[in-house]
């Protein structure tokens, strides 16, 4: 027999019940150790832009212990609900934990609510879990995502950043977070225009990518030998997709090949 609290409807919170049935599985319940956070893999630059009629959001593939390569092939991208989709910089694990964890509190709220929340209310609530994660944050094991939607009612695509006490900004156009997000943005400051296309819109945050990879040593670049490239998810009116692996493969592809003759990528006009 279940326990009264599973047999009644209580918060549209998840997180809020997991808290107050077993507090242990929460990822901020973790215990951390200052002294060995060289063993620890981390996930590095994340990309995000909107176009006309939705958002884009790609991540490179590298993850970090220290000064090693820990692994070539991480997924940093996840979609989180039919609109939405989070970036994962920082602390791999607790950020895949609270991952899970958001995607499931979107989901109990849909059943408990019997209504979507809504898109400042998604970012709200990923606000509250990176709050709650804050003790772990201060031992060094921060989690910091970036969060893409696609919001119905303003009919276009929408991206929040955080810091690690959850303090939540709306970022217009683009944004990036990550060790090589100064990098990416700069990239994608002269790279981005209002009313891109999707296929220019993951062209520039591919683009946004290679950059960062080429000045810091913790953002993996396209991988032509094992044929490894960034993860792409778009939003748009209608839903989440993963970009395709052979699409994004030629997309990849024609950057590098631009590369060869203007290792610097292309120019933006002065004026």
């Amino acid at each position: 027999m279940l326990p009264a609290s599973f047999r009644v409807a209580g918060s549209s919170s998840f997180s809020e019940f997991l808290a107050a049935q077993s507090p242990e599985l929460l990822p901020s319940s973790r215990t951390g150790d200052a002294s060995s956070l060289t063993g620890v893999t981390h996930g590095t630059t994340i990309v995000a832009a909107t176009f006309d009629g939705g958002v884009v959001m790609a991540g490179d593939r590298r993850a970090t212990m220290g000064n090693v390569i820990a692994q070539r092939d991480i997924q940093k991208v996840f979609p989180t609900d039919e609109f939405s989709c989070i970036g994962i910089a920082g602390t791999a694990g607790l950020a895949v934990e609270m991952t899970r964890l958001f995607q499931v509190e979107l989901e109990h709220y849909e059943k408990i609510e019997g209504a979507v929340l809504s898109t400042d209310g998604k970012a709200n609530r990923l606000a509250a879990l990176i709050r709650g994660n804050l003790g772990m944050a201060m031992q060094g094991l921060a989690v910091v995502p970036l969060f893409a939607a696609y919001d119905p009612d303003a009919g276009a695509g929408r991206i929040f950043a955080f810091d690690v006490t959850g303090n939540r900004n709306e970022e217009r156009s683009f944004h990036s977070v990550g060790s090589g997000s100064t990098f990416a943005r700069g990239s994608l400051k002269k790279l981005y225009r209002e009313g891109m296309s999707e296929d220019d819109a993951v062209t520039a945050t591919i683009q946004a990518l290679y950059d960062a990879a080429d000045d810091d040593s913790a953002t993996g670049g396209p991988d032509v030998a094992r044929r490894i490239f960034p993860m792409v998810g778009v939003i748009t009116a209608d839903g989440y997709r993963t970009y395709p692996d052979d699409d994004t493969a030629a997309v990849a592809d024609r950057v590098i090949a631009g590369r060869m003759s203007q290792p610097d990528g292309p120019s933006a006009p002065l004026i």
